[in-house]
């Protein structure tokens, strides 16, 4: 029996291959911080997400981050979804509770805090590279925001970019472009999204949602042509604090 086991309250990361995971370190070193001995915090790494069911019966958890590929695909096994994750269509936070299962989406308030500090008058157009549960929090803040903004894909879908179509003008209309996709996460570090790096200029903020590595190929090609860049690091921290404080919320 892992001693994790006989932690009374269990809190852990669902997903796929997160090895290289931000969560554990986090708030484990959160947990020794506060001095909460009796917390701890695991990688629940599943294969398919039928193998949740049997996972959430496991004693003592108390709540769950998610992440790829799972933010859309738990959300038939919860009791329950608050408004803003049901507006949203994608659950990062899950809350055990008596009356089951509620799922929170708090990466829509990570990115929103982490970019407001980059934005400038002429970022009024937006650019979402991928079609992800990440995605779907983004599209949600740029809303908000009043941001006209496009999905970029692969395929070719109603209302959305092909990689392909991008060409000057549309870049020059968007000069924000956020990258949702795991292309170039570690230790994937050549990896980038397929986009016409050489148009863009110094008019760009480019915001990718990975952390590991702190500059990402995408990043890197966009400040090598005078754009502003951020990484998903403080989105992490902000969305894992308002995680927390959902836990800890009667």
């Amino acid at each position: 029996m892992e001693k994790t086991e006989k932690k009374e309250s269990r809190f852990g990361l669902l997903g796929k291959n997160i090895s290289y995971s931000f969560s554990q370190g986090y708030f484990t070193k959160k947990f020794q911080e506060l001095g909460l001995d009796d917390h701890s915090y695991e990688n629940f790494d599943i294969p398919q997400i039928s193998d949740f069911e049997t996972l959430v019966t496991q004693k003592s958890l108390r709540g769950m981050n998610v992440t790829i590929p799972y933010k859309e695909q738990v959300i038939p096994f919860l009791s329950k979804l608050d408004d803003t994750a049901s507006a949203i269509g994608a659950v990062n936070v899950i809350k055990f509770g008596p009356q089951g299962l509620t799922g929170f989406n708090t990466d829509f308030y990570g990115f929103q805090k982490s970019l407001e500090p980059f934005l400038q008058a002429h970022h009024t157009k937006a650019l979402i590279l991928g079609t992800g549960g990440a995605s779907k929090a983004i599209r949600f803040v740029l809303n908000e925001l009043g941001f006209a903004h496009q999905f970029v894909s692969r395929s070719k879908k109603e209302n959305q970019f092909t990689y392909e179509e991008l060409n000057r003008e549309i870049m020059e209309d968007h000069t924000v472009i956020i990258n949702c996709t795991p292309l170039g996460t570690y230790p994937n570090l050549s990896e980038k999204p397929d986009i016409p790096y050489s148009l863009i200029s110094e008019k760009h903020l480019l915001f990718d949602l990975i952390y590991n590595p702190s500059k990402t190929a995408f990043l890197a090609s966009g400040e090598a042509q005078g754009a502003a860049i951020c990484n998903g690091q403080q989105m992490l921290e902000f969305q894992a604090e308002k995680a927390w404080e959902i836990w800890n919320t009667p």
